[in-house]
């Protein structure tokens, strides 16, 4: 035996030595093909690089100009909404038509937008329309020409109107506001609403100059960007750009146009401006260089340093992971070999491996502490069986039973002596069960009747016992004298302390692979209180409502140990009503035959009825 688990222990240690050599190995040839790879790839990634540079330039770009113009539009809202709330703009959109100082109210209103607007630049007119189509401007009207069929057309301010005050953003007012000029204007356009009533009272564009559209790409390049709505009208910028815009596509994120041969263009990129309706269009020309040397030396270099970092990371492997978990397992063998469960103690690395040294440890004191409490809980449940073996048929109840049949005996004559007799002997013979620490449940039944037969000889007619026994459930296998102990109870601490006439049903039922037995009384109940003090688990629960009694705690601590569960017994309870406990037993883990292996639930109940047949 000795010499096997040497031979063992030097297979693992060559084990052990082989996986360093294979570990060693596997990085050589990971270095070697990491630097193969990596110049193979070099033109490749050349390439990439390229096109990729070029999507980083243009990306840069165009978001940096699309915030920018964000930002401007942003400003010229916050100025529209002080048009909307200046006074005498107010006025002149609630004023009756037929006021005959309109002509007046029309110029204040005038007025009071021009002097928001002396704090701005690049809004070229604003339009303020009321709801009967009248309309008051910071600009010559001469300058403009309205659209009137495009204005009473039902769509001109359907969608304004669905904005809710919010603002939207549209070319020359929505189609119906140019100037004589024909330049191309950039109108804000918005309902207003009065701010007490919440009635829509008019309509307002503000019409801005596309100069400052071309301040922002000045800043830039003019000759590689240009900006237009995303139906295709130009705005700014280089005008050629926009013949390679197509106006049906989704640009919400950064997308390369494809640009036809020849032209000097190598790439066209376009960006939507947020919720705007507005694109840029942004061209990098073929004469670009579009990848610094600096990133071609980085290129170059960079086997070397896949190279270097696969070593160091071999290397740190070896010395972090792999030699610390050979020492864990080492001293895991020599506990193995000395057949102790004890904790280890070497020197780890502060990190996970340490983590699976103090996880052993902290198994192995669970483990002791499992062990610990398996033994106690064996000891205990046989220092339960014997003391309820001793507990349960208490002198007192002898002396009683024989104190009541000599009563029986002066009083009655000679065959209710006999039958008083007869029953406390039937009722101590079910109850040695031969020694048997499981009996089914019509014996334990058997008992019960006997043990309630000698308590109604003593309290008369006090005491009324019902049964409802599921045919089902007879053969079932369920630990010995469970129910005389909560019989006991209903009768001494629920029927006896109500003071009256009370009745004490036991039933059983099956519900699949579960019998469940309930005892019921009639009697005082039980608070909530008390029954948490009764199903509690701890050792000594046991209080002195309960008589100080050993007898209804014990019993629910060894059916939670026969069935291995804490929810094995119920108790439900109403004060002045009835107390009923209700015993689950899970029939399953019981059911072994003789060669020590599972049999079903009617097997055993089979074994159990022929045993009892050859008893009687």
């Amino acid at each position: 035996m000795q010499s096997e688990k040497s031979s063992k222990k030097e297979k693992r240690k060559k084990n052990k030595n082989a996986l360093s050599q294979k570990l060693g190995g596997v990085f050589v040839i990971l270095a070697l093909v990491l630097l193969m790879v990596s110049l193979a790839f070099i033109f490749i990634v050349v390439s990439m690089e390229r096109k990729r540079y070029a999507v980083r330039e243009a990306e840069n770009v165009l978001n940096s100009l699309a915030t920018s113009i964000s930002s401007d539009i942003d400003n010229y809202n916050n100025i529209s909404r002080l048009i909307m709330v200046e006074s005498r703009v107010k006025n002149f959109l609630k004023a009756d038509k037929n006021r005959t100082d309109m002509l007046w109210c029309t110029q204040q209103a005038r007025l009071g937008a021009q002097d928001i607007l002396n704090v701005t630049s690049g809004v070229d007119s604003v339009f303020m329309f009321r709801n009967d189509m009248e309309y008051a401007t910071t600009i010559n009207p001469r300058e403009y020409y309205l659209d009137t069929d495009r204005i009473a057309e039902p769509d001109w301010k359907s969608g304004i109107l669905a904005m809710k005050g919010s603002s939207s953003l549209s070319v020359n007012g929505n189609g119906a506001i140019f100037k004589t000029t024909r330049a191309t204007l950039l109108t804000i356009n918005r309902a207003i609403y009065d701010n007490v009533t919440q009635k829509q009272t008019g309509l307002l564009f503000m019409n801005l100059s596309t100069t400052f559209l071309e301040d922002e790409i000045n800043m830039v390049n003019p000759e590689n960007i240009c900006i237009c709505t995303k139906d295709g009208v130009f705005l700014a910028g280089n005008n050629r750009l926009v013949d390679y815009y197509i106006a049906d596509h989704p640009y919400e994120d950064l997308t390369e146009i494809e640009v036809p041969e020849p032209t000097d263009i190598l790439s066209l990129y376009t960006l939507k401006v947020r919720d705007l309706p507005l694109v840029i269009l942004y061209s990098i020309r073929k004469e670009r260089r579009l990848m610094p040397l600096e990133l071609l030396y980085l290129i170059m270099v960079l086997p070397l340093i896949y190279f270097v970092i696969v070593v160091f990371a071999g290397s740190f492997i070896k010395k972090n992971i792999t030699n610390p978990i050979f020492a864990l397992t080492s001293e895991m063998e020599k506990k193995r070999q000395k057949e102790v469960i004890e904790k280890i103690d070497i020197k780890l690395p502060d990190n996970e491996i340490g983590s699976l040294q103090d996880g052993y440890n902290n198994m192995v004191d669970h483990s002791n502490l499992l062990m610990e409490r398996l033994v106690e809980k064996e000891q205990t449940l046989q220092k339960a069986e014997m003391r309820v073996l001793q507990e349960q048929i208490k002198p007192h109840f002898l002396y009683n039973s024989l104190e009541t049949i000599g009563f029986l005996a002066m009083d009655a004559g000679a065959e209710k002596v006999h039958g008083a007799l007869e029953t406390l002997g039937s009722f101590y013979r079910n109850f040695l069960s031969k020694g048997d620490r499981e009996i089914p449940l019509k014996r334990e039944i058997t008992i019960i009747k006997d043990y309630l037969s000698l308590q109604k000889l003593r309290y008369g007619d006090i005491i009324n016992d019902e049964y409802d026994i599921a045919p089902d459930t007879e053969n079932c296998i369920i630990p010995k004298l469970i129910l005389q102990p909560l019989a006991e109870n209903s009768i001494y601490h629920g029927i006896r302390m109500k003071g009256e006439k009370g009745t004490i049903k036991i039933s059983s039922f099956r519900n699949a692979e579960e019998l469940h037995i309930v005892v019921k009384d009639t009697g005082i109940g039980m608070s909530q209180e008390q029954i948490d003090k009764v199903l509690s688990t701890e050792k000594t629960p046991v209080n002195e409502e309960f008589g100080g009694s050993f007898g209804l705690w014990g019993t629910i601590e060894r059916i939670r140990s026969y069935c291995d569960s804490d929810d094995a017994v119920r108790i439900r309870s109403e004060m002045g009503e009835y107390t009923e406990i209700e015993i689950i037993i899970n029939l399953m883990p019981k059911n072994w035959n003789s060669n020590g292996e599972r049999q079903s639930a009617t097997d055993k109940e089979q074994e159990v009825a022929e045993n009892t047949k050859g008893e009687k």
